[in-house]
């Protein structure tokens, strides 16, 4: 099965928390090498859930503020 954009952002929490099947993920995995697009909104959620834990440890640094608002992408 070939995932598109409108499929890989379904795919997109499940896949970040573990909780796909090896061939959703496969599949998920082949798309985000495959489009730029979904690559940026998966970086963005990557460094999102990284604000998130540190943001409950620690102040954001500025650097963070930062590097977050670069990866920020129209929807």
């Amino acid at each position: 099965m070939i995932v598109d954009c409108e499929k890989c952002e379904e795919l997109l929490q499940p896949y970040l928390d573990r909780d796909l099947d090896e061939a959703e993920r496969a599949e998920a995995e082949q798309h985000l090498r495959d489009c730029a697009y979904c690559r940026r909104r998966y970086r963005f959620e990557v460094e999102l859930r990284r604000f998130v834990r540190q943001s409950v440890e620690e102040p954001m640094s500025p650097a963070l503020k930062q590097r977050l608002a670069s990866l920020r992408i129209p929807l």
